[in-house]
């Protein structure tokens, strides 16, 4: 059990049989009544952000949770295993706790957020940025430069993106795995 005030970004509670995580915490003293904390929290399981206060004093359960880096190795069936780098034990993990799936490639490494105490995986997380090979893209018209006019490309997981016009084919871009968005080119 923690107290409200000792709340921080990353804090993990359990509230009404769900797991949240804190991202985004106040500190509040009004001019007249009781200090409180008003808190962001994001649930685990569904991804819905809710705003909460609570005041000052009160009790939270709080969740002891683990990152550790664990390697993508293949998919099986609906589950992507998943290697612990460190005891390299082999996991599943279905699609829809793992954030940025679709920006995944074999050998990526992704930090997985489990529960400590019962050992369940709570979710996986995508670096925030990846590099990735562009497998289809249409030619640009030399000269259409001037403008910052994006097209369409397919990397080679398979999503689709918007690039610069000067982007070719076999070329590798940096995409932001959050939003889709390019980045930047990475030169070999």
């Amino acid at each position: 059990m923690i107290k409200s005030q000792d709340i921080k970004k990353g804090t993990c509670i359990r509230m009404d049989g769900k797991l949240y995580f804190c991202i985004d915490f106040l500190h509040v003293k009004p001019g007249k009544g009781n200090t409180i904390m008003r808190t962001t929290l994001k649930d685990v399981v569904s991804g819905r952000v809710l705003e909460k206060r609570f005041n000052i004093g009160e009790a939270l359960e709080d969740v002891r949770v683990e990152r550790r880096p664990y390697q993508y190795l293949y998919m099986e069936g609906e589950d992507y295993i998943f290697m612990n780098q460190e005891t390299y034990d082999q996991i599943p993990i279905a699609r829809d706790l793992i954030t940025g799936v679709e920006y995944m490639k074999e050998g990526d490494v992704l930090d997985v957020v489990s529960d400590a105490d019962t050992n369940t995986i709570l979710y996986a997380e995508m670096p925030v940025k990846t590099i990735l090979r562009v497998t289809h893209s249409e030619p640009g018209i030399k000269g259409d430069t001037a403008t910052n006019t994006l097209k369409p490309a397919t990397l080679e997981t398979g999503v689709e993106i918007r690039v610069p016009l000067f982007i070719d084919e076999g070329e590798l871009v940096q995409v932001d795995t959050r939003d889709g968005s390019y980045l930047a080119r990475v030169k070999e």
